[in-house]
């Protein structure tokens, strides 16, 4: 099961990639939502698929579970969805003043055809 969740995260994490590399900001910006989604696969993964008994000392469970992936995943939930809605009002407020999303037009390269 973990390797298929690992491989699910190696794709996610591909595409988020080739979707950052376009000229579009709306394009960029799901990108990062995605690279996001599978950093949390990859984080979850890492902390092992495993059952285990509440994270609480107790004299009758053996085996505890590692409470440290979900604070994480729940950090990086937090931390992405603020990044998510900077980067929306941002690209609302370029996309007002100049009309364009178009990551090239904002840099001022000249076209191919001017």
């Amino acid at each position: 099961m973990e390797i298929l969740i690992i491989i699910v995260a190696g794709i996610m994490i591909g595409a988020s990639v080739y979707l950052m590399l376009s000229k579009s900001l709306i394009r960029i910006i799901i990108g990062t939502g995605i690279l996001s989604h599978g950093i949390l696969l990859m984080l979850l993964t890492m902390g092992g698929l495993k059952r285990g008994g509440i994270p609480v000392l107790d004299d009758s469970v053996q085996q505890y579970s590692d409470p440290l992936p979900q604070a994480m995943l729940l950090t990086v939930i937090v931390i992405t969805f603020a990044l998510t809605a900077y980067m929306l009002v941002i690209a609302i407020r370029v996309y007002r003043e100049l009309g364009t999303d178009n990551v090239e037009e904002l840099k001022g390269v000249p076209r191919e055809d001017d």
